[in-house]
């Protein structure tokens, strides 16, 4: 089943890409990610197309060290709210260890393990490939790491060594600068050593309390469908809302072809038009709560070509008209308000 990762790990990508000089919508329509993964942070989208779009923008630029550019402009505001957890720990190694516990809520295919060796402690970033993750996907992923850690102990932080398991670059020199630290690549595992003193190094901002309730929230929402069918929904949920949900844009969100999709709802017991159905129901009902939007705005929403054809689903999928269904919705409300 595909790894998934939050759009989110996209916020700067035009930014990088332009300034060194590709085309950002080219390139994710080369690679087959949906153009609107840049502008709507809480998307999914496959980690195998996020990773393709990483190497195909290093070589089509020619700029080695694209992944740690990525990394560079982006870290901890991109994990949602795995970030609001981490950012209120009160010391590095507590941060460290919450990142470790929730990371996968942002990136389904990342782990982080924290390895102490007597006064040194390894910071390992695995990311699930074989046999081994692409170069700009593994350095883009310690890059942030580094960037994280650094936000929270402030910026007169250096790590003691980056690891990095590939050959070393043509140049060394922008590396050098990201890392500030000794540099050691063809490394068994991407990590990052850093002094076992640094755990304890207090984060000046963190609000203890506010971590645990965050804690508390980040693992109610920590139940993400691991079923095709679940997953699908989850997608089909979020393109509704901009009246074109298809089954080749949801494939585009796993990196795969529409097929595909097709199989693995039929293995689930449903199908693309099913999961559509009953999502778009669940979203009509709440839209036409709201008696001041036009009807004609919600059957663009639902992906209908006129509000006749939205009519006729309606009524075919209640058994009732929408003026009837909003009628039994007041009479049952003001039945209550006399209970009450």
């Amino acid at each position: 089943m595909s790894d998934l990762i939050r759009s989110a790990t996209l916020t700067h990508y035009p930014e990088v890409a332009q300034s060194v000089g590709i085309d950002p919508r080219a390139m994710l329509r080369k690679v087959r990610l949906p153009l609107e993964s840049l502008e709507r942070p809480d998307l999914r989208i496959a980690v195998s197309s996020l990773r393709r779009l990483l190497e195909a923008s290093a070589s089509a630029s020619g700029v080695e060290e694209f992944g740690l550019l990525m990394a560079e402009r982006g870290a901890l505001a991109n994990l949602g709210p795995v970030a609001l957890v981490v950012r209120e720990q009160a010391t590095i190694g507590d941060a460290l260890k919450a990142l470790a516990r929730f990371i996968h809520i942002h990136h389904e295919g990342m782990r982080l393990s924290i390895e102490p060796q007597d006064d040194v402690v390894m910071l390992a970033v695995g990311l699930r490939a074989l046999p081994r993750a692409p170069r700009q996907s593994s350095e883009m992923a310690l890059g942030s790491l580094h960037r994280i850690i650094r936000a929270l102990a402030g910026e007169d932080w250096r790590p003691l060594e980056a690891h990095l398991t590939h050959p070393p670059p043509r140049n060394r020199k922008y590396y050098r600068s990201f890392f500030g630290c000794q540099l050691v690549f063809n490394a068994e595992v991407d990590a990052l050593a850093i002094s076992a003193r640094d755990l304890d190094r207090p984060i000046p901002s963190s609000h203890p309390l506010i971590a645990n309730y965050l804690e508390k929230r980040v693992e109610a929402i920590d139940v993400r469908p691991r079923q095709w069918d679940e997953r699908v929904a989850e997608v089909v949920r979020a393109l509704l809302n901009d009246g074109d949900c298809t089954v080749e844009r949801v494939a585009g969100h796993f990196g795969c072809t529409r097929r595909t999709i097709h199989r693995h709802l039929a293995e689930c017991g449903t199908s693309f038009s099913q999961v559509l159905d009953a999502e778009r129901a669940d979203l009509a009902l709440r839209l036409i709560e709201d008696r001041s939007r036009p009807l004609a705005a919600v059957a663009g929403m639902l992906g209908f070509s006129a509000q006749s054809a939205m009519a006729r689903w309606f009524k075919g999928r209640f058994g009732r008209s929408i003026t009837e269904w909003r009628s039994d919705a007041r009479e049952q409300a003001l039945a209550a308000i006399r209970r009450w």
